[in-house]
């Protein structure tokens, strides 16, 4: 064989496309639904056409540049960006092919301007996220010409037969069940290698005997193999067409000089230095998979160094599939090509659908384990099987805004159909939706507490908190999340570090006035603007029944004044008169108090607060108390509680020192406090 018209041909799926993977995903989704809807008023634009017309594309971007969505530089080709930017809103049925909002996206802007995310639904989910959850119902792929797959149908039949995957089941397998054969073929293979017990080793596959089983399943590259094997020579032309590349083949020339230097030592057997360093030289130019070809190679990934002594002395065997038949090397070698070059596509595309499926909330990534949360595992179990026939069809209603059971015969959901779902499994005998709710939220905080023990650990908390003070925010993100703005963690973190602080006392969901993920980890919605934190105490030995409202931000001290000083009075009077002169209180809290900021909060304690629609309530006097994050971190690092903590703020309280020496009689009382051996900051 001479030619090869060998082309791609996709065996998997991908949500959404890699130019569309945002940080603060349903924020800057809200921000450009609201975006979009402002453009097509613009009288320029409203009778436009989007498909097209480069113009209106390009003026689009240059829209939302203005508006500061897009932080970076100019780019290069305008429309293609503004193409990029949408297509994950209209891939979801929020915009229509000409980029107008649909009733799907009007919904979801309509509750993200409310500003209310509250359930709604039976399933326990966010108002927002009930309808992300009916969409994904219907969103589906064309993976080729004609050929369809629903993902979030697909992981639902998955999730209800295993009840659980595994992060590398979720993102190596999941993705390959592009129809009904596939699929059965992969939950195959995930009972094979989930088989334990017996009296006898039972061999079982791993991902990569799986993942290569199914890709030497599609003829085309069953066909360039066999090319591959019977090319007299080989060139770089051969990679260009027996590396089967989506885009450009060009890039497949970059295999050819790691094939001439395996060979060299493989066939011809040569260890000379020069043989060895071409190898990792060639193994370098394949920056994009270089670690996954040492693995494939040496079965290790040390420093290099160690490799290339090891395979200088013989001490090192090249991994079991580099052989002397020249046939077999080939076949080998394109095995072990096309294994990595999916693995790694499949590695970039788990990010997109983990973020797209997160939307829903209904799924549950975490300790590497991916699963149906409480309310819908149970839900989804009683749905009959034949549900699942629609995980292979185009859905032609993307763009309407749909109740369940319009999306499919066989989805309900009432009252009774899931109370009789959850006692059943649960044993329990609830009679009202509301035992439900409660029950979710125990089931929550058991969770909530488990994510602590794990990710919030003391020690963990102060790095982060120590983060914060240096604005180092990538390692925020990573160390946290990055679906939520650095501001909005900020309140997090205080909120898990105020309820260990308080020896996780009360439900303090409802002390966080924040958007939850399924996870339990924060969101940030477009809206904005909700920064209170309200801790509720019941009556103890140390203090009596009260509320303590916690504000923090990272302003500077110049806009700390500007942006703090009145608002948070402001909060604490309102809360203060809607609770009739409850005994409460407020904690301020800051990377860097401003003094002036520090003195208009201490003389707030001789002002009076006016409240109610005639100002007829009056609030005279109430206690702020600032503190900097330096302070919050050493009591963490103390382990000193509330119980302590309270009494402190009180006594200081009613010092008459002026606002600096206060704020410094404040840090030395907590200073003072020798510090408690305990568990909490390992």
């Amino acid at each position: 064989m001479t030619d090869c018209t060998l082309s791609f041909k996709s065996f998997y799926f991908c949500l959404g496309t890699t130019s569309f993977r945002m940080q603060d995903f349903n924020k800057k989704i809200e921000l450009q639904l609201d975006l979009l809807s402002k453009f097509w008023h613009e009288p320029e634009f409203t009778n436009q056409q989007w498909t097209g017309n480069e113009h209106v594309q390009e003026a689009y971007y240059n829209f939302i540049k203005a508006n500061g969505f897009l932080k970076d530089g100019e780019a290069q080709r305008k429309a293609k960006d503004a193409r990029e930017k949408t297509s994950g809103l209209r891939d979801l049925g929020l915009i229509d092919d000409n980029r107008r909002l649909t009733a799907v996206g009007s919904k979801i802007l309509d509750i993200s301007k409310s500003g209310n995310f509250t359930s709604d639904n039976l399933l326990q989910i966010p108002k927002d996220s009930f309808i992300y959850f009916q969409q994904l119902l219907k969103t589906h792929v064309e993976v080729n010409k004609g050929v369809y797959v629903r993902p979030y149908v697909v992981l639902l039949r998955l999730l209800n037969k295993f009840q659980y995957l595994t992060r590398p089941e979720f993102m190596y397998l999941f993705p390959l069940c592009i129809d009904a054969d596939t699929t059965d073929l992969v939950e195959k293979y995930i009972c094979m290698m989930r088989r334990r017990g017996g009296l006898r080793p039972v061999w079982t596959p791993d991902i990569n005997y799986v993942l290569l089983r199914l890709i030497m399943r599609q003829r085309n590259y069953q066909e360039a193999c066999d090319y591959f094997i019977r090319e007299k020579i080989v060139t770089e032309d051969t990679f260009c067409k027996i590396g089967l590349n989506r885009k450009s083949k060009v890039y497949d020339k970059r295999y050819f000089p790691l094939y001439k230097a395996l060979k060299k030592i493989s066939l011809e057997n040569d260890r000379s230095d020069e043989a060895i360093e071409d190898l990792f030289s060639a193994i370098r130019i394949l920056s994009y998979v270089s670690n996954h070809w040492v693995t494939a190679l040496f079965g290790i990934f040390p420093i290099k160094n160690e490799i290339i002594a090891k395979l200088k002395n013989g001490k090192l065997p090249l991994q079991y599939w580099i052989t002397h038949n020249e046939d077999l090397f080939r076949e080998a070698f394109f095995k072990a090509m096309h294994l990595i070059k999916t693995r790694k596509t499949l590695e970039d595309y788990y990010d997109l659908n983990r973020r797209y499926l997160n939307l829903s909330d209904t799924i549950l990534f975490a300790d590497n384990i991916v699963k149906l949360d409480i309310i819908p595992k149970h839900y989804f179990s009683a749905i009959p099987v034949d549900f699942y026939n629609i995980a292979f069809k185009k859905s032609e209603s993307l763009f309407e805004l749909q109740a369940l059971n319009e999306i499919s015969q066989y989805l309900q959901c009432n009252e009774n159909f899931l109370l009789n779902i959850i006692n059943h499994q649960n044993n329990k005998h609830f009679s009202q939706i509301g035992e439900i709710k409660q029950f979710v939220i125990d089931e929550k905080i058991q969770r909530f507490n488990t994510l602590i023990n794990k990710k919030f650990t003391g020690k963990n908390l102060i790095r982060i908190l120590n983060n914060f003070k240096t604005r180092n925010d990538k390692e925020i993100n990573k160390l946290v999340t990055d679906n939520a703005d650095i501001p909005t963690i900020y309140e997090y973190i205080t909120a898990i570090a105020w309820y260990e602080i308080s020896d996780r006392q009360g439900d303090i969901f409802s002390f966080m006035n924040l958007s939850l993920d399924a996870d339990l980890l924060p969101k940030t919605h477009a809206a904005g603007g909700e920064a209170d934190l309200i801790f509720q105490y019941e009556t103890n030995e140390a203090y009596p029944k009260h509320s303590l409202l916690i504000e923090v931000t990272l302003s500077d001290s110049t806009n700390q004044r500007r942006m703090e000083m009145e608002p948070v009075s402001r909060h604490l009077g309102d809360y203060l008169v809607s609770h009739n002169g409850h005994d409460s209180y407020c904690v301020f809290l800051t990377n860097n108090l401003n003094l002036n900021v520090i003195s208009d909060f201490r003389s707030r304690r001789h002002t009076e607060y006016y409240g109610g629609k005639n100002s007829d309530t009056v609030i005279h006097g109430m206690m702020i108390i600032p503190l900097e994050n330096d302070l919050l971190i050493s009591i963490l690092e103390k382990n000193i509680k509330y119980t302590e903590l309270y009494k402190i703020f009180h006594d200081v309280f009613n010092s008459e020192l002026p606002p600096k020496e206060w704020y410094g009689e404040l840090k030395s009382k907590i200073d003072d406090i020798p510090p408690r051996c305990t568990s909490f900051n390992s």
